[in-house]
């Protein structure tokens, strides 16, 4: 699995994932796109056609798909913050981009190690196996250290985050 990167886009902190699957453009636009197969391996799937326009809810917030361009871009707004995916030929399967526009360079550490988590699953999915999203999250805390370390940002809020998921107080 190759590490998400931090970059600046329009001035704000970006994270970007790129990913070659096995699998086509046209497969892997299905996996991004259609509700019930994001679901499976995305932290959640929007109610959505997509189609550029469309205002979705998720979680008690709002998003809205800003372009589409099947099978090869889909780019949406959730919370004031920008998503994407660009998907393009790669031989006989695909490369994935997707970036994650933030608002806080100081979570980005916390923010790439669930993005992190998350595509781990996608490949997976796309054979035909799942990867539960414990089992994607099992090595978190290692994975979040290396993130801090390369971004050079201040751990201890995403050890707070997960100590909490744990329902333990502290610095974990």
């Amino acid at each position: 699995m190759t590490d998400g990167t931090l970059e600046t886009i329009d001035g704000r902190p970006a994270l970007r994932f790129e990913r070659t699957l096995s699998h086509s453009v046209e497969r892997v636009w299905q996996a991004v796109s259609v509700p019930a197969e994001l679901e499976r391996w995305f932290p959640a799937a929007a109610a959505w056609t997509p189609k550029a326009g469309e205002t979705f809810e998720a979680y008690g917030a709002s998003g809205e798909v800003t372009e589409v361009d099947p099978p090869h871009r889909l780019a949406w707004t959730y919370a004031g913050q920008v998503y994407s995916f660009d998907l393009a030929a790669d031989g006989a399967g695909c490369r994935l981009v997707f970036t994650h526009v933030i608002d806080d360079r100081g979570l980005s550490a916390q923010t790439a190690t669930g993005w992190d988590a998350y595509l781990s699953r996608l490949e997976p999915y796309l054979d035909g196996e799942e990867i539960s999203e414990q089992d994607a999250h099992a090595h978190w805390a290692e994975t979040h250290e290396r993130y801090a370390e390369r971004f050079g940002v201040d751990p201890a809020p995403g050890r707070r985050f997960a100590a909490a998921l744990r329902g333990e107080g502290g610095d974990a």
